[in-house]
């Protein structure tokens, strides 16, 4: 049997590849990766910076591992939609194997493949730990809400073991004849590499799972929140393209004890409950999960949304998470949480702006939980924060980044500002700003908004509004 391997862009590794196993113990494999211009023509790429960064790495590294093993991937350029059917019926395929995607698009890109291929198309589930779609409630409904989702998964949901990495692949064979591009690079597509995004690759990937496992784990409980410590995995994007499956870390950390491991896991149920979420509401990607708020009055300001996007808001918290993702393609968890709070209550701003541009400057940006967490922080999707709860951007840098050495990574104006004036610098005394040499509204901008005023506002607002409904 002759398989057809379809790499994409959420596989890009040899362990764990369910699909690859399984072509090499049946016979004859064909390795391919698309370069489909909706992901690689260079004005597309130069929109997605940092993801393309990442990806480029990690499919150089996955094209030289396939080769390490024996075989050769296969790229070519073209749509997807018309590439793989007409190389499946070229290259003698008797059946093209992939990992199945929860968004809408890829869903139907692959019901327009399945009806135009000659041969079997198997969709291996790989994205997640269980299918998506398959836990229910007691009425086979999707769940609304995380906790009794979180039950229903740890009650019934099997994960099995990951696959270990082929030793070897069999050859591509001989009749398979094509001129094989080169991976593209940053420079051909026009992208100026940013030394500040995490390597890509399955190698790295796999470095940071064991350095998180061996060295924050055990605390992450307590400092995943922190802004101004290294409490988190940082394993988002490799989860995001694929280069670790989801079911290695699960097995990896499911290993260790501890209240750190116990809260990871739940972290990963929630990935799990974001991209169920999308499988069974796929209209999400447009609209708000609560209908209530599909009218609500978002309000545009030009001004202050530039001054979001560019970290000028004068709220040095709210501006160190915008300048965090332009400088490296990353934003900590909890500072994307107090991000998407201000511009969603204290500007009013449509969380759909918000969304659309951490998916242009992210590495991790992954459409299910980007979509997720911006739906959860303005209070319109499932299980989401109550619109009546307003972050405080003070007491938030206060309370996560008490030193505000998070602040003075990000925001250098205020470098030399003591800790007890660092979130407030508005507020210091003249000798104080001074020996700190900031000078509020020049050196550094006075808040484009009173806290107390926007809060009372928007919940003015979002009263009227529900009330009306």
């Amino acid at each position: 049997m002759r398989t057809l391997v379809w790499f994409r862009g959420k596989d890009l590794r040899v362990s764990d590849h369910a699909p690859l196993v399984d072509a090499a113990a049946a016979g004859e494999v064909v390795p391919l990766f698309v370069i489909d211009p909706v992901f690689f023509a260079p004005e597309r790429a130069r929109q997605l910076p940092h993801r393309m960064q990442y990806l480029l790495e990690s499919l150089d590294e996955l094209s030289r591992t396939i080769a390490s093993l024996g075989s050769r991937l296969v790229l070519v350029r073209g749509r997807s939609v018309e590439v793989v059917p007409r190389f499946a019926h070229d290259w003698k395929a008797d059946r093209v194997v992939a990992h199945r995607w929860v968004e809408p698009f890829g869903r139907e890109r692959d019901r327009r493949i399945a009806e135009s291929l000659h041969v079997p198309f198997d969709l291996y589930e790989g994205e997640t730990l269980v299918a998506p779609g398959t836990i229910r409630t007691g009425t086979g409904q999707p769940f609304s809400v995380f906790t009794p989702f979180a039950r229903a998964f740890q009650a019934a949901a099997s994960v099995a073991p990951p696959l270990p990495a082929p030793t070897s692949l069999p050859h591509l064979p001989a009749d398979i004849a094509v001129g094989t591009e080169a991976v593209p690079t940053c420079e051909s597509l026009g992208i100026v590499p940013n030394p500040r995004v995490l390597t890509g690759g399955e190698c790295a990937a796999r470095e940071r799972l064991r350095a998180f496992v061996d060295h924050r784990l055990s605390a992450y409980a307590g400092d995943r929140n922190r802004l101004d410590r290294a409490g988190t995995s940082r394993l988002s994007q490799d989860l995001k393209f694929g280069t670790l499956s989801v079911r290695s870390v699960w097995d990896t950390v499911s290993r260790a004890r501890g209240d750190g491991a116990r809260t990871f896991r739940n972290e990963i149920l929630w990935r799990e409950f974001a991209h169920s979420t999308l499988w069974d509401r796929p209209g999400l990607l447009e609209e708000p999960f609560r209908p209530e708020f599909e009218d609500f009055p978002w309000v545009h300001d030009e001004l202050r949304w530039r001054a979001w996007v560019d970290g000028t808001t004068g709220y040095p918290v709210v501006d160190a998470a915008a300048r965090q993702l332009l400088g490296e393609g990353f934003v900590h968890n909890r500072a994307r949480m107090i991000a998407a709070s201000f511009l969603t209550r204290h500007l009013r701003a449509d969380y759909r702006l918000g969304e659309a541009h951490y998916m242009t400057y992210l590495t991790d940006g992954d459409w299910a939980q980007n979509n997720f967490g911006w739906q959860w922080s303005a209070g319109c999707g499932c299980d989401a924060q109550a619109y009546f709860r307003v972050f405080n951007p003070i007491l938030q840098g206060k309370k996560f980044d008490p030193d505000g050495d998070y602040v003075r990574r990000w925001v250098p104006e205020l470098r030399e500002m003591p800790a007890r004036w660092i979130h407030t610098p508005w507020d210091a005394p003249d000798d104080v700003l001074r020996r700190a040499g900031v000078s509020p509204g020049r050196s550094y901008p006075r808040p484009i908004v009173d806290h107390a005023t926007a809060r009372t506002e928007f919940l003015e607002t979002a009263r009227s509004h529900m009330n009306e409904r």
